[in-house]
């Protein structure tokens, strides 16, 4: 992309002094993280209520391989050797198809590295889930009427730990699959993976359609060989983060039509968790970057958010009361142990081991981005150098960061960020798209070997 790197440096840098802050910043990366595990190790070893045996993962210790190692391994030389290229000059409907199916294959490798039941299937039958809660589901009106009667602990009918922590959608997601006949922890498994994937179709979708048809081809790679998919297979986190880049990309694709089923999609992801109430920060953002319509969008948005809102109020489920109960749910458990002084910034090595060493340098340029352009007057750098074209990758990066970091003030995410965060990482990747074209097959290298030492080292939980 030929204007990013333009915007997202400040007058004067030389590509030396670049490369040098990209080191130094991976630098503060790599001491983050050797912190975070050697913190966690001191803590656990002290009894210290972490709750998380591989701090800062919620993960054992546990080296290991399957055969899924070398569907792996194949799947990221593939994409280093041929899809970086390729990515630049393929027809956009090829590409997106090709992005999604090689986002599956690597996440389901990843998966298959713990083997078929270990890693998929029984990822999402234990207590904790949500299929633990679905046999007993009888009609969906009595589980909405009912639902926050059982959110708080220690009484005979509380739900399990996740299902108590989200709002009753996810666990209608999984009541529905089992109702039409495709219920079972393989079916369940297989759905946050090919859902999870399909963030390489909806976050390109969304950067071609705000002006920015070369970094959407450039981040293309870097959402096949995300880090992050080992949670996405197989954890309903990655249907989460499907189900958000999807109604993000529909604000903006076309007209109002398709931004009132995008908001009824953002509507629909406030009954997944209550943490993506934040997402409304980057869908401003999504809708400020939009060329034209914006408000005409913003009013269907809205539309369909209150929509989806009215229809779970009247059948019986209100969302303040929930999350005023799940809070409560929060600090009858480990919430109430787990040290806060420890999580706050553990939760961002965290991140990282997510979405990859690529982060920091790649969000690096895009705060340089903005403080360039604040220099030099925003209007004014737009028709000096293109900022309309890379604006997408520096202000939605910037808004994904904005959200993570209130969900880490707030103290209500605490460990197992890893996964819980996957709808923001995919977007804070949107910053990838400011590295040199040269060096970007050598950030996705490291990409891909941080994935594979975690899948390979850890034994990761859902």
């Amino acid at each position: 992309m030929a204007t990013a790197p333009v915007l997202a440096d400040a007058p004067g840098r030389t590509p030396a002094h670049r490369d040098r802050a990209d080191l130094v910043v991976l630098a503060v990366e790599a001491a983050l993280l050797a912190a975070a595990v050697g913190v966690g190790i001191v803590l656990n070893a002290r009894g210290v209520g972490l709750y998380a045996d591989a701090a800062p993962l919620y993960a054992t210790w546990r080296p290991h391989a399957g055969w899924g190692t070398p569907a792996a391994l194949l799947v990221a030389v593939v994409v280093l050797a041929w899809g970086v290229r390729w990515a630049r000059t393929a027809r956009w409907g090829a590409l997106l198809a090709a992005g999604w199916l090689a986002s599956v294959a690597w996440t389901l490798s990843l998966a298959l590295v713990d083997g078929w039941s270990a890693g998929l299937t029984r990822r999402l039958t234990v207590q904790a889930e949500y299929l633990h809660e679905v046999p007993g589901v009888g009609d969906v009106a009595g589980l909405l009427a009912g639902f926050t009667g059982r959110i708080l602990d220690f009484q005979p009918d509380s739900w399990s730990t996740h299902t108590a922590g989200h709002p009753p959608g996810a666990l209608l997601l999984f009541v529905w699959l089992d109702r039409v006949g495709l219920g079972g922890g393989t079916v369940a498994g297989l759905a946050c993976v090919l859902v999870g994937a399909t963030v390489a179709v909806s976050v390109p979708v969304t950067l071609r359609a705000l002006g920015a048809p070369d970094a959407a081809r450039a981040v293309v790679p870097f959402l096949v060989l995300l880090p992050g998919a080992v949670w996405v297979g197989a954890s309903a986190d990655g249907i989460f983060a499907g189900v958000v880049a999807a109604g993000l990309a529909l604000l903006v694709v076309r007209g109002p039509v398709t931004a009132l089923l995008g908001g009824v999609l953002l509507g629909f992801a406030l009954y997944l968790s209550y943490g993506f109430v934040l997402v409304g920060v980057l869908a401003l953002a999504v809708l400020a970057l939009r060329p034209a319509a914006r408000l005409r969008a913003l009013l269907a948005g809205a539309a369909g958010v209150a929509a989806v809102g009215a229809a779970f109020t009247l059948a019986g489920f209100r969302w303040w009361e929930g999350y005023e109960l799940v809070v409560s749910r929060y600090y009858q458990g480990w919430g109430a142990e787990r040290p806060y002084a420890y999580w706050i910034w553990a939760n961002l090595a965290a991140l990282l081991l997510c979405a990859g060493p690529v982060l920091g340098p790649a969000l690096r340029r895009a705060v340089s981005g903005v403080v360039a352009a604040a220099r030099t007057g925003w209007r004014r750098a737009a028709l000096a150098t293109g900022v309309r074209a890379a604006g997408p990758v520096v202000l939605l990066p910037l808004a994904a960061a904005v959200a993570v970091a209130g969900a880490d003030l707030s103290g209500l995410s605490k460990a197992e960020v890893e996964r819980i965060w996957l709808p923001f990482a995919v977007w804070l990747l949107v910053a990838a798209a400011l590295l040199p074209a040269g060096a970007r097959r050598w950030w996705l290298a490291g990409q891909a070997a941080t994935a594979l030492a975690v899948n390979h080292l850890l034994w990761t939980v859902s």
